[in-house]
């Protein structure tokens, strides 16, 4: 019998996972054009359970890659946190109510819930419509990257070797396929094998936090079902999630005893099933009742690890994100938000490198900006685990939990956790310079919303959506009032500045490509009024097309607007705003200092071949 022949290929980009990390870095590069495959050991995606909070930026991120509004359209809105502690009659008692997200500048403020599987499947056919697919009940059983410095630092050299096995394909035909890749993303979750395979410890440790989950569609008389509900009795933490199609997912803190094999000091699954932990939960709820009217729709047991990997990536070609590089408790609603922010950081990055436009010095970023983050988060965790699963204070618990403590935390840390605070620092892509020509856009943190007009037709447009995530840099251009003298004569010269041959926008220019710059995109915004404005005064570098034009004024009905400079701390002397492809303000710079854009690209971007 013939021995198959092991076919050879090549690609860009391998993504090994395909949960929300890798899919959103699939949908991502795909948006891209980058030559990217994703492989998956699952036969099918997941159905339902596992993750299901998206916290107000993933939100904005969704709307970056157009795929927001199918989100928001399928999910459960969570706009309010209850919260109950110990009544004096042995119950629980409602104790405040608070808004769910405290992030003044969160554009959705804000989380949804939704299932993983239909989160999934937002991005799969996203993907679909691009022409990538998930390659199912496929696994990895080697890897290596090339050690020769030559071939590594040759971007267009594909020095990761990987063979892939098909699990589902007959004997008599060949089951392995040997992949080169240029970047190899491993997003395969907690126990992922690529990091395995590198050796790459991680660091943290293991808490005595051991929770249940279960979801089902309630019968109760617990009067905040639809809200997030944060509940301390002295039987237990319990956390109470609205979902879609009037179920709701119920998180219970077990006991060592109940659930720990004292034989092995492991979590057993045969010792606390979905019955009795939907008993745990009603001993905390007491003296309200739960009962699921379906039955029990998916559950779960696991015990909180609070680590990080000690590395990221292996020699700017090979990376983990996700669970595979940080795993946290699901109590603050981080881990898919934190897993698909990871991708979305190094989607860009990756993209710019296959097309030859940066240099790897960019991909470094990825693990100073995101193990900054993850080391932030479970710093956070860990605070917030402890309170959550600490017991309440009581008169015969004077160390306890304060309920008006807990409240306050929860409210504290409202930017970390909606995803709205996460800053970046100075690196490459984030110059930390002039600061205070704009103080309402801080260097190294999202671009936050605001809408302006736009000249030509007067339709309004969240400035957001002006900044998609198409893997070019927009440039906003603060031009203050055009119709000043003074100020038209900085504006112009700024303009012939920007049109040098050595200015970022020529040196960084495709040969034979006469209209546009594909890695820039500039947009206008000027003080004014729409009812006497011109746009046709502009520079054409700044009107290339007559879209590309905003104006700082209120709406046609006076509701919103107008305030935009104020908003963003630009003062009438304008400024320049580099925002990198996702979304992130890498850069700010006067109108009379270009030179200082040109320092900021020259320090990761290539000329082109």
């Amino acid at each position: 019998m013939p021995v198959p022949v092991v076919p050879y290929s090549e690609v860009d980009v391998l993504i090994i996972g395909a949960g929300p990390a890798g899919l959103m870095c699939a949908n991502a590069l795909a948006n891209a054009r980058v030559n990217v495959r994703v492989v998956d050991k699952r036969a099918v995606k997941v159905a339902a359970g596992q993750a299901d909070g998206i916290s107000p930026r993933t939100i904005e991120v969704f709307q970056s890659y157009g795929i927001a509004e199918r989100l928001i359209r399928e999910s459960v809105q969570v706009h309010q946190a209850a919260f109950y502690n110990p009544s004096s009659s042995g119950g629980i008692e409602l104790t405040s109510r608070a808004p769910d997200v405290t992030a003044p500048s969160a554009r959705y403020p804000f989380e949804v819930a939704l299932h993983q599987g239909a989160i999934e499947s937002i991005f799969l056919d996203s993907m679909t419509a691009l022409g990538v697919e998930v390659e199912r009940s496929t696994v990895p059983i080697s890897i290596e990257i090339s050690k020769d410095e030559n071939e590594l630092m040759d971007p267009a050299s594909h020095p990761v070797r990987v063979t892939l096995q098909r699990l589902d394909v007959p004997e008599d035909q060949s089951q392995e396929e040997i992949v080169h890749a240029k970047y190899v993303v491993g997003t395969d979750g907690a126990h992922s094998w690529v990091r395995k395979q590198f050796d790459i410890p991680m660091e943290g440790e293991q808490s005595e936090f051991i929770w249940g989950v279960l979801d089902m569609v309630p019968d109760t008389d617990f009067p905040d079902v639809r809200n997030k509900s944060l509940v301390h009795s002295n039987h237990g933490s319990v956390l109470l999630v609205p979902r879609e199609e009037d179920r709701i997912r119920v998180y219970m803190q077990l006991e060592d005893k109940d659930i720990i094999n004292p034989a092995t000091g492991r979590v057993d699954k045969e010792r606390m099933g979905p019955e009795e932990m939907l008993e745990v939960a009603r001993r905390s709820l007491y003296p309200y009742k739960l009962i699921p009217t379906t039955g029990i729709l998916w559950w779960t047991l696991y015990i909180i690890g609070q680590r990080v990997a000690s590395s990221f990536s292996i020699k700017n070609r090979v990376f983990i994100a996700g669970d595979a590089c940080h795993t946290h408790s699901p109590k603050a609603g981080q881990g898919m938000n934190a897993s698909m922010n990871d991708a979305h950081n190094l989607a860009w990055k990756i993209a710019l490198l296959v097309r030859g436009w940066a240099e790897p010095s960019l991909l470094s970023t990825y693990e100073s900006e995101r193990r900054k983050y993850a080391l932030d988060l479970i710093a956070f965790d860990k605070m917030f685990s402890t309170l959550f699963s600490g017991k309440p204070l009581t008169e015969e618990n004077s160390h306890g939990v304060a309920p008006e403590h807990f409240m306050k935390t929860f409210q504290k840390f409202g930017g970390f956790t909606s995803g709205i605070g996460v800053h970046y620092n100075p690196s490459v892509a984030v110059l930390d310079r002039n600061q205070e020509l704009a103080s309402g856009l801080v260097i190294g943190e999202r671009f936050p919303p605001y809408k302006f007009i736009r000249a030509a037709d007067a339709w309004p447009f969240e400035i957001q959506d002006l900044l998609p995530s198409d893997f070019r840099f927009k440039l906003l251009v603060f031009t203050g009032d055009f119709s000043d003298p003074l100020q038209q004569a900085r504006v112009k010269s700024m303009v012939a500045n920007m049109q040098k041959p050595a200015s970022f926008l020529n040196r960084y220019a495709t040969p034979g490509k006469s209209s546009g710059n594909p890695r820039f995109d500039i947009i206008t915004i000027s003080k004014g009024r729409k009812e006497g404005f011109d746009l046709l005064q502009f520079p054409t570098l700044l009107r290339s097309h007559w879209s590309k034009v905003f104006i700082d004024d209120t709406d046609i009905t006076s509701s919103f607007g107008g305030r935009g400079y104020s908003y963003y701390g630009v003062g009438p002397e304008g400024v320049l705003v580099a925002v990198r492809p996702d979304g992130y303000v890498g850069a700010i710079a006067p109108l009379d200092h270009v030179e200082e854009l040109d320092a900021y690209f020259a320090s990761f971007m290539k000329i082109s071949a």
